[in-house]
Parts: structure tokens; sequence; C-alpha cells
């Protein structure tokens, strides 16, 4: 890993400035502390908001950003306005980064800065992930991955570093709730908000996924959390049906990435 980390810092070590796409996880955290470390005022954290990241989100980029000492900006963004996200087809995530990422481009030549850079790994070209194609074709530099940095490598020297995110949760957006081909709602989202706020934060539960199959809630948890659930079934039940959902129904399978890869989102 050191010798991974001290290629990194020779990525950035002949660039006149940086936009990191930063959404404050502990990939993007890494690098920006290394591209902070090396080049200092030359670089820039930037975060998209939109309704498909909760709140949480932005507020943990924004404590992170100022952790590493970084300067940060934080772009507001509709996502949902664009009907390539909002119809949520299997490749919503490649028009909805391409967009982010176009803005991004933009911020970074009106800033002067020579490359725009995202937290991406080699560990991503193992799953779907339409919005890697968008990365490539709009030229968007991801160092971590030409590196060779695995996501275990990463949590390691963001640990050795100092970094508080080492061994924070993924929180892949919003719409990787609904399944594809459903539309996504701003009414969806937030009951998907709300429902896994609760759950993690009542429940003390680290990993949560709220899937919201047309108004049924399908839950998904670490599968030693499975008996949590189960223990306050009626507290759960009525709480996600007060905010909106028809059904609520927990995943035997217990929490997993990827699955609402289906094609159509189908259970």
């Amino acid at each position: 890993m050191e010798d991974k980390l001290n290629k990194l810092k020779k990525w950035f070590a002949n660039k006149e400035g940086v936009l990191v796409a930063f959404s404050g996880g502990v990939d993007s955290a890494l690098l920006l502390k290394v591209a902070q470390d090396v080049l200092g005022n030359k670089v820039l954290a930037v975060t998209a908001n939109s309704p498909l990241n909760t709140p949480e989100e932005k507020e943990g980029a924004v404590s992170v950003a100022r952790e590493i000492g970084a300067e940060h900006l934080v772009v507001e963004l509709n996502d949902l306005e664009n009907p390539q996200v909002s119809s949520n087809p299997p490749d919503r995530c490649y028009y909805c980064k391409k967009a982010r990422f176009e803005a991004m481009l933009k911020l970074a030549e009106e800033k002067g800065l020579e490359v725009v850079v995202d937290g991406s790994n080699i560990d991503d070209l193992n799953d779907y992930r339409p919005g890697l194609k968008a990365v490539k074709e709009l030229g968007i530099a991801s160092p971590l991955e030409e590196v060779g940095f695995n996501k275990e490598e990463i949590r390691g020297v963001a640990k050795e570093l100092g970094l508080s995110v080492w061994d924070k949760p993924s929180e892949p957006c919003l719409a990787t709730r609904i399944p594809f081909d459903t539309e996504i709602t701003k009414e969806k989202l937030v009951r998907v908000i709300k429902a896994e706020r609760y759950l993690k934060y009542t429940l003390g539960l680290s990993q949560v996924r709220v899937r919201d199959h047309n108004g049924l809630a399908r839950i998904e948890v670490e599968k030693k959390d499975l008996e949590k659930i189960l223990t306050r079934r009626d507290e759960v039940t009525k709480l996600l049906l007060e905010e909106g959902f028809y059904y609520v129904t927990l995943d035997l399978e217990g929490y997993r990435t990827g699955s609402m890869n289906k094609v159509g989102g189908e259970i």
C-alpha cells in the first residue's frame, strides 16, 4: 500500500490544478487528502447536492473537506429534471454522471484547474456501473484506479492517514432504491430517506437499504441484524406505513450491493 500511495502522490505532483469530485466517502476523501498534501491551494473539492442524495451526505462532505483543510464548494443540481434520469432506465447512472461531470468540467475550466478527478477504484470495474462510461467519455481521471487501489487498500491507507471516514459504509445514490424503468419521484425519495434514517439512528443499524417497489418496502440489513428488525417489527411496520408505503417486507437474503441491477427490479 505504501508503494501505491507514493505512486498516487506522484500522479498529482505535476498537475497545475485539480478539481476533486467529492462525495465525502472514503474513496474521494483519500483522493482529496493526497491531492491537498501534494498541491495545496491548487485543489478544489466539489460536491453535487441533489434530491438523489441525502442531507446527511452533504453535511458529511462539508465536514470531511473541513477536516482535510481543502477548499470546498457544494453545487446544487436537480437530477430529476432530466427525464433520462427520472424515468430510471437501466443506464440511468450514465446520464446522471454525464450531466454532473459536464458541470464540473465547466467549473474546472472557469477556475483554471487542469483536470477533474473521481474516486473510482479497481473494484468498481467488477460491478454494473454505467456511470463509468460517462467518466471515460468525458476524460475524467480516476487516479485510484490507475494506480491499482482496491477498496480494502483505500480503507487501510485512509486509516493510516487519520481520515475519520476510513470505515464509513458506502452510500450509493437514492436512485438505487427504485426499480429500473419505474419513475423516480421526490415523494418516493423522501419516504426512503425517512425510513432509512429511522432504521439507522433509532435501531442503530449501519448498513440499511429500503428498496421501494411501487409502494412495497423491501428492507435490506446485514444478516446479523435481521433479528433486530423482527423483534421490533410492529414498530418498524407502523412507521413505514405512516411514511406512505403500502406493504413492508424484510429481505431474508440480507444487505447486498447490486440487488436492484435486475432489469425492472423484479422481486
